[in-house]
Formats: C-alpha cells, structure tokens, sequence
C-alpha cells in the first residue's frame, strides 16, 4: 500500500515527488510510502528548448531537463519507489465509508500494463493531450480552459487540483498554461496540500537552510 502515488514523470510529477521527499525526516511523513510512475515518453518537454525558467540555464534541452530531474530525485530521495516503463491504464476506487470506515484516506487500486498497486492517494500529472484514456478518470474531462481551441486540449475538473476525495492533479490536465515553471509550481503545491493533510491540517511547507 502507498500512501500517495504520482502519475507521471513531467516536470510537475517529478517536482511533486521532490517536495514530498525532503519531508522525509518530518514526524508526520517519515513512514510515508511514496511511489512515482515515471513515465516520460509523451512529454511535451521532449522537444522543448528552455530559455525562460527561473533557475535552469538558458539552452537547457527540455529532454536532458526528464533525464536530469529523475537522476536527482533516485538520488537525493531514493526512499521514493520509481515504477519506470509502465503506462496507466485504469484507476479504481473512490472514497465511501464502506470502503475505509475508520480511516479519513480512500483506497485505490492503479491498474498498469504490467502491474497493479494499491494507494491512499493519486497525483495525476500526465498532460493534456486529448488523448488522455484511464479508465476511471474520464467522467472528469472537460476541454482545457487555458489552451487555445485548435489544440483540442483536455483537463480533469477540479477545484484547487483536488478532482475527488483522494485524487489530485497537476500540471496542464489541471488546467494551467504551458509553461514549465507553472507545471512546477503546480506539483509543489499539491505536494504540500499533501503534506498539510498528513500533519493533521497544519499548513506545512518544507525548506532546507543553510543555517
């Protein structure tokens, strides 16, 4: 069982990933399982040339960008499982009092092509392309609000990334603009709503100093 899995190894999956991991030595997060599914392919990164984000360097191949980002997080936070070339076919599950009676969590199950895990929380942060296809989320599509017409851009509705008990998303199929530092900001925010909610609705965040 994982407490959170994030779908996706974007800039937002990975920038989720990262701030959910420097809480590790947090009280309310140190037992936390934390699993990522870092599927990178139809990232729109892959052909992209970054000269216009805050703290990474002009020229930047948004390719070597995914590469550089999953080799950071294995390792400064190898605590976090790394569930590498699988795709996500189907989420199942939802939150009812049958389901987790004593426990404020829901319980899913992710279905991949190879394997299935079971988890307490989803971060979905897989893109907005309209051909977005897991079964269990497709009641939640609505066209993009913040991408031109022409590109037939999708997102999951929501309201402040959460779609549903137990369900978060990030990134453009949260309806932001595609831009890489608002993709980034959009998984910490969610990483830290998550954190909020395992440190019993204390608004946390999490910084290191050199102090």
């Amino acid at each position: 069982m994982f407490d959170v899995i994030i779908i996706g190894g974007g800039v937002s999956g990975v920038s989720c990933a990262l701030v959910l991991g420097s809480a590790q030595n947090k009280p309310f997060a140190y037992d936390k399982k934390i699993g990522i599914i870092s599927h990178q392919k139809n990232s729109s990164l892959q052909e992209a040339v970054i000269n216009n984000a805050y703290g990474i360097a002009p020229g930047t191949l948004g390719a070597e960008l995914l590469t550089e980002s999953i080799q950071h997080l294995s390792k400064i936070y190898p605590h976090i499982d790394q569930i590498q070339s699988e795709k996500v076919l189907k989420i199942e599950g939802e939150y009812t009092s049958a389901v987790c009676p004593s426990s404020s969590f829901p319980e899913f199950t992710i279905i991949t092509n190879k394997n299935s895990y079971q988890s307490k929380i989803d971060v979905v942060g897989i893109g907005s392309a309209n051909t977005f296809s897991i079964d269990g989320l497709l009641q939640y599509l609505e066209p993009h609000r913040k991408a031109i017409p022409e590109k037939q851009r999708i997102q999951l509705k929501n309201k402040d990334h959460k779609v549903t008990e137990g369900i978060y998303v990030i990134g453009t199929l949260a309806g932001t603009r595609s831009q890489v530092t608002i993709a980034e900001g959009s998984g910490a925010a969610v990483a830290t709503d998550i954190l909020t909610l395992w440190n019993e609705g204390v608004q946390t965040h999490v910084h290191d100093s050199i102090r």
